[in-house]
């Protein structure tokens, strides 16, 4: 198969970051320091040219939003470092999102949430390591439910000093996201949000579509399996969908978080080339309206099917 007959991130439209336009499939660049449990101390780091090989064929398959942070990293790979090893000088329309709020210590162990004096550094050290003056979008990764308001503002004192183009939010509550927009405005939401996962979600995910805020879920693949990744076990609604349309679990999962609203992109990440054409392909997939009230079904636990199926079966 040429690349002329292989799905793109186009395929899955396109949204607004503020006024950056961004492909609705993007690429989320935590599994790639590493191979196997990630934001761990002594971490596995993966293969050097294979982490710069999914970089470089992500971009060619059309995806121009890469969702990365200072603290992905492995004993040897740094995710912002291979980002700018990979793809630097970066593509016009490549819109790099990173996130700041809870460091990691050099061994990979948390330190406490950071301050507003402390995020100054967190956003220069970005800078750094991507090799950029300044960020196109930084997300305030938010532990817990205090207020915002002091360190939201810290951020949108940099972006008035062109550090930041723009601002978003990471594990936050709407009444986070309403203190932030009293600050500055606010292009994105990235809470864990997938098919099966928090549904408690949903009325979030409208509202931010209501207010033109993207909703940027993350582990809506790996789900209770978070950094650790998918754990292989899938429920029977899900498989049954995949077999009709010829793809992965994997990919039926992509396409029904993006089937939730045009503000709602998809983020994958991956270290495998093949993995990454799959995600990719999924923005293509357009699923049923019956499908989806299955799927809605697994999604709030009300499914009738076969329960969730063991995981040494085929997927």
């Amino acid at each position: 198969m040429n690349d002329s007959e292989i799905d793109t991130a186009a395929t899955a439209g396109t949204w607004t970051l503020g006024d950056l336009t961004v492909r609705r499939i993007g690429f989320g660049a935590m599994r790639l320091p590493q191979t196997g449990e990630a934001l761990v101390p002594g971490a596995v780091p993966r293969d050097r040219d294979q982490a710069l090989g999914v970089l470089r064929r992500a971009v060619e398959l059309g995806v121009n939003h890469i969702d990365t942070a200072a603290f992905y990293f492995s004993p040897l790979r740094s995710a912002n470092e291979l980002i700018n090893r990979a793809l630097a000088p970066y593509p016009d329309d490549l819109v790099i999102a990173t996130k700041v709020g809870q460091p990691r210590d050099p061994s990979g162990a948390w330190l406490p949430h950071a301050g507003p004096r402390e995020l100054r550094g967190l956003v220069e050290e970005n800078l750094r390591q991507l090799g950029r003056d300044h960020l196109d979008l930084v997300n305030l990764r938010v532990v817990g439910t205090a207020p915002v308001a002091e360190r939201f503002g810290a951020l949108a004192e940099l972006r008035q000093a062109g550090l930041i183009r723009h601002l978003g939010l990471s594990n936050v509550t709407p009444e986070h996201l309403a203190e932030a927009r009293e600050i500055a405005p606010v292009v994105c939401v990235q809470n864990m949000y997938g098919l099966g996962v928090c549904p408690d979600q949903e009325a979030f995910v409208r509202h931010c579509g209501e207010l033109g805020v993207a909703f940027v879920p993350f582990y809506a693949l790996a789900a209770d399996g978070r950094q650790a990744g998918a754990t292989g076990h899938e429920h029977e609604e899900v498989r049954t969908v995949a077999r009709a349309h010829g793809v992965t679990p994997a990919q039926v999962r992509i396409a029904w978080t993006l089937h939730q609203g045009p503000h709602v992109l998809a983020i994958p990440g991956t270290g495998d080339p093949a993995h990454l054409q799959a995600n990719i392909a999924a923005g293509a997939l357009r699923l049923t309206t019956a499908e989806l009230a299955h799927l809605d079904a697994v999604h709030h636990g009300t499914a009738l099917g076969g329960g969730v199926t063991d995981p040494s079966e085929p997927g």
